[in-house]
């Protein structure tokens, strides 16, 4: 794991692009990281201005560019405080203006090995970065810096991009329980042909197992209830005021969602192909492995297909699937999906 970097410098950026620091100035301190993390030169003020999403301003307005000097320096000041190791300099003598860099000898982690629950715990932060919508910008911002003219290292950052996404309704469910406003979707139970409308007062969102759930009130039936996300068919409607109620205090969503689950039966296995030396989740997790010249096999087991296929499609091209057809299939959707999701992102940002 010698490429990780220190993915805590925002303190938890996607917890906290939820929960406590706005999504925009979570975005744009990922996105000055990225952008300082893949130039080996000193970028002055005025071409990171010109490069991060959220530095926008017209440098001719004195207002506009004292506003975007202080909101650079708070910036600088939370990078250096959370341990990114900025560094200030010129690219030669007769530059006048300093410029800024992340030292990457620095920045980048020595080998860490991590144990099975420890590594779960990783995968489930880049899940919340993917679905902060940050890969699209810091593509964006790569692309002005190359059109500047400035040398970009497509390798410097692959420790800061997203491997997979979290399902449509993490987002509005999110915001939901943290505004404390009532929604309404509908939700779909395996044993039953049509889903059913659910109303909810979401108290949170968590991780469980490899699967999202939310955790609420649920005001039909008049209980605590627990709704996994990919099961959630269609939009999410939110239909309450804010603030329109409290969840208990000291409620622990975690052990609600652990009750109401149950054991997890993995009775199914799955047949993939791995890129040699890749993929040493997959490799923790697998109950066989053989070893190949070109690829190596591994036999994993699994009790859903979708979302076994959730954790495959983050590996990329390193990992083939074999059989069965129906994770097979179950990755080629997901690939969809993300391919859609990313041509619409760039749409949007163009």
């Amino acid at each position: 794991m010698s490429t990780a970097r220190r993915a805590g410098a925002c303190g938890g950026w996607g917890a906290a692009s939820v929960y406590g620091v706005s999504r925009s100035r979570t975005e744009r301190l990922v996105n000055l990281v990225i952008c300082l993390l893949s130039t080996r030169r000193f970028l002055t003020a005025a071409q990171i201005a010109a490069t991060v999403p959220g530095y926008e301003h017209d440098p001719d307005d004195a207002r506009e560019h004292e506003a975007f000097q202080r909101k650079f320096e708070r910036d600088k000041a939370e990078l250096r405080e959370l341990g990114v190791p900025l560094e200030t300099g010129t690219a030669s003598a007769f530059d006048a203006e300093p410029g800024y860099r992340i030292a990457r000898r620095e920045y980048a982690l020595p080998d860490i090995p991590l144990k099975p629950d420890e590594a779960a715990a990783v995968g489930i932060a880049a899940r919340l970065w993917q679905h902060a919508g940050l890969a699209a910008a810091a593509s964006s911002g790569l692309a002005k810096l190359r059109a500047a003219g400035v040398d970009v290292d497509p390798q410097a950052t692959l420790g800061l991009e997203p491997m997979v996404t979290v399902d449509p309704a993490f987002a509005p469910l999110t915001a939901a329980a943290r505004d404390r406003r009532e929604v309404r979707f509908d939700y779909r139970v395996p044993d039953r042909d049509a889903p059913d409308r659910r109303r909810l007062q979401p108290w949170g969102v968590v991780c469980w197992r490899g699967r999202w759930y939310v955790v609420g009130h649920d005001l039909e039936r008049d209980a605590t209830r627990c709704f996994r996300l990919s099961r959630v068919v269609g939009t999410v409607r939110v239909t309450g005021e804010p603030a329109a109620y409290q969840p208990p205090a000291g409620v622990d969503l975690i052990s609600h969602v652990a009750r109401w689950s149950g054991p997890t039966e993995r009775a199914g296995r799955a047949t993939v192909l791995v890129t040699p030396g890749r993929a040493a989740g997959l490799r923790r997790w697998a109950v066989e492995v053989a070893a190949g010249a070109a690829a190596d096999r591994l036999v994993l087991p699994y009790a859903e297909a979708e979302s076994l296929a959730g954790h495959l499609v983050g590996y990329g091209p390193d990992v083939r699937v074999l059989d069965p057809p129906e994770v097979r299939e179950a990755v080629i959707q997901r690939l969809k999906e993300i391919a859609t999701r990313h041509d619409a992102a760039m749409v949007v940002t163009r």
